[in-house]
């Protein structure tokens, strides 16, 4: 993918052309792992059949991260990267984190460039598809294609790592003082007022913030969300000590807590942001959701319609949002 800042204007131009996924047949040579900044290296592999991916992944998402694909410049899912603050950016196919968030810099490109990606987490191999030799740059964990490093970066590294949109998950930082067993998981359960104040009074749960996930505007507000079908839900990315709780137990909370049998509806709030969803980022938490909704579904009259949807960009809701029940003195919404 992704151009060099020297590439021809002409060849810069074919690539702007329209926001449809180009993909690439011509597969790159052997792997290597580059040397970065410190971080844990990854454990696990994730291999997939090629239909499992395409059950995974968006149709734009599976061009780039399984066919080679580079998304055009300057598309919505650039504007979506572009200022999110602290954080990590993980892989939009298999979760593993790959870049800080205070690498990232812009190119002037249209697409998300850093200058240094995480120890272990992304790994290369050489190009010369086009007509030119280029540095190729893929996930370590799942070896989904995520763009082209170059060596016109800025200070310290020199390099730039170009990287497309769509193969990113951006995860804001967590708040200061976590334990090292703090883990974060995302649920859409209705108005994500009552959904939080419920998860807040979990044990082991340490921290809840709301948001909207799972749509395709690049940065939804509220009136968005809930009046232009931008595909989002009400959500509220849950952080909890693994060490006190459980994903299964948090499952547990979410299925109890509302009707998980009423498509795009919860009491009197209806469309399509009041889904019952949950936002699985690893196969571990999948299984943990299959399991969940088949105990689930043991005690229902009805069909039990949670969607398992991949994890995709957390959007943070406005501030006034946030806690919402709590600084008004409230203890619940409704079911």
């Amino acid at each position: 993918m992704l151009i060099s800042m020297r590439l021809p204007l002409l060849a810069l131009a074919a690539i702007l052309a329209g926001c449809a996924v180009a993909a690439d047949p011509t597969a790159p040579e052997t792997s290597v792992p580059l040397v970065t900044t410190p971080f844990p290296p990854v454990g696990d592999r994730l291999v997939l059949s090629d239909a499992e991916w395409k059950k995974r992944l968006s149709a734009e998402a599976y061009t780039v991260l399984r066919r080679l694909g580079t998304e055009p410049a300057f598309c919505g899912g650039y504007a979506a990267t572009k200022h999110q603050g602290p954080g990590l950016y993980h892989c939009a196919g298999c979760g593993n984190p790959l870049f800080d968030g205070g690498t990232k810099f812009e190119s002037g490109t249209g697409w998300p460039s850093f200058w240094m990606p995480l120890q272990g987490r992304v790994a290369a191999t050489r190009d010369t598809s086009h007509g030119m030799e280029r540095t190729e740059v893929h996930c370590a964990r799942c070896d989904g294609h995520l763009g082209h490093a170059f060596d016109d970066g800025p200070e310290p590294t020199g390099q730039r790592y170009c990287i497309n949109a769509v193969s990113l998950v951006f995860v804001p930082e967590a708040r200061p003082g976590l334990p090292p067993t703090a883990r974060t998981a995302v649920f859409a359960a209705g108005c994500f007022w009552g959904v939080e104040a419920v998860f807040r009074a979990v044990p082991g749960v340490l921290d809840t913030r709301v948001g909207y996930i799972g749509g395709t505007t690049a940065a939804p507000t509220y009136d968005e969300v809930c009046n232009r079908d931008t595909g989002h839900a009400e959500a509220v990315a849950v952080t909890y000590d693994a060490a006190v709780t459980s994903y299964a137990a948090l499952l547990t909370v979410f299925f109890a807590n509302h009707d998980p049998t009423t498509k795009d509806r919860q009491g009197p709030d209806r469309g399509r942001q009041y889904r019952s969803a949950v936002f699985t980022s690893d196969p571990g938490e999948l299984a943990a959701v299959d399991a969940a909704i088949a105990a689930t579904q043991k005690n229902q009259a009805r069909p039990v319609v949670t969607t398992k949807e991949p994890a995709a960009t957390f959007h943070l809701a406005e501030d006034y949002h946030q806690r919402y029940l709590e600084k008004r003195g409230q203890a619940a919404c409704h079911k």
